[in-house]
């Protein structure tokens, strides 16, 4: 008699065999859609067909804080190594805030802890970051899932949320509000579960990220990218049964070539879209330059005094983490610090006022 493959162990052996696949399928369906051309777009492409596209040395000591290393996930055949960085003065009584810091394709968890500059920045503005790294078994180009089938994403989904509530279980100090943020295909996974876990997230943000839920083969997923597919909000609308999604910051280059900013736009109209009917936002839209550092449009969308929706337009910006140093890929450092903008949306939310 034959054994019966449990639901769990058949859907872990999917999601590792399609990882496997689509690092041929998404070229495929890139040049179909266009994405690969030009020099600038082919050098691009082949730092993302490989595994890091920049190794980074592991984060060393840290004056003021400390780094973490473990391993977590929902069995042998799901498990994803993670970093987690805890501020000094964090204490089980007062817990520090925690983000979810998701890299994109082609790095680590070490080569984007140098890219995002995370514990610097977590260290000034007072919060913890979890950084769960992909494995190459589930993806061979290191990106989050964020497209596929229901079972596909959302085992992925679990793993992450099992992760988060391992370490705030493991270290009580950082057990205070939730947020998450990620590039390219890390901030689609970022939207993603905040979709699936509204109630989980104080609030979330994607950096140069796809629109979630709107591909679930590698051909959509293309067609998403160029920003020819938008997510259904109708049938999302259902899944979430009423609940409200939590606020919503949008960084991303205008002239991105390989995921357009027509993504972050979709996104935006999406969280609108999913307010209650008798929820109005207002937007309005600001001109910003700091220096020398390249400018950006901040649009904003407030139901009461403080943004629900902030999408921050990069002028001049690639498909590359803004202000974060030179040598990694990627990485633009002539941007404003995109970690430091975030958090600075993410921190409001933490304020209370009379009418928000």
């Amino acid at each position: 008699m034959s054994r019966r493959k449990s639901p769990l162990v058949s859907a872990l052996f999917k999601l590792t065999r399609a990882g496997l696949k689509q690092s041929t399928r998404i070229g495929k369906a890139a040049t179909k859609q266009g994405i690969k051309t030009g020099g600038q777009l082919a050098k691009a492409t082949e730092r993302v067909m490989s595994a890091v596209a920049t190794p980074a040395e592991a984060p060393g000591s840290v004056t003021g804080g400390r780094w973490y290393e473990g391993r977590w996930g929902l069995g042998p055949l799901a498990m994803r190594r993670y970093r987690l960085f805890i501020p000094v003065g964090a204490s089980a009584r007062k817990p520090l805030p925690l983000l979810l810091l998701l890299h994109g394709c082609a790095q680590d968890t070490a080569a984007f802890a140098a890219v995002t500059r995370c514990a610097a920045v977590a260290k000034s503005r007072g919060f913890a970051v979890l950084m769960p790294e992909q494995a190459r078994e589930a993806n061979p180009q290191r990106c989050w899932n964020w497209f596929g089938s229901d079972a596909k994403v959302g085992l992925e989904m679990q793993i992450l949320m099992s992760m988060v509530d391992h370490v705030v279980s493991t270290h009580p100090r950082v057990g205070g509000p939730l947020f998450a943020i990620g590039l390219s295909a890390g901030g689609s996974m970022a939207l993603s579960l905040a979709l699936r876990h509204p109630e989980r997230f104080a609030a979330v943000g994607s950096h140069s990220g796809a629109a979630p839920s709107s591909a679930t083969t590698t051909l959509q997923a293309g067609q998403a990218m160029r920003g020819r597919r938008s997510p259904d909000a109708e049938a999302l609308a259902l899944r979430l049964q009423g609940r409200r999604l939590p606020p919503l910051v949008l960084i991303h280059g205008d002239l991105d070539p390989m995921v357009s900013i027509e993504n972050a736009r979709a996104s935006a109209g999406l969280w609108l879209e999913l307010l209650p009917d008798d929820v109005v936002a207002r937007e309005t839209s600001t001109e910003v330059q700091r220096g020398t550092r390249r400018g950006l449009t901040r649009s904003d969308w407030k139901t009461g005094r403080r943004p629900y929706v902030r999408l921050l337009r990069i002028h001049g910006l690639s498909h590359a983490w803004s202000g974060g140093p030179a040598g990694q890929a990627f990485s633009d450092p002539t941007g404003p610090d995109a970690l430091r903008l975030a958090w600075q949306f993410f921190a409001a939310t933490l304020v209370p006022t009379a009418s928000a």
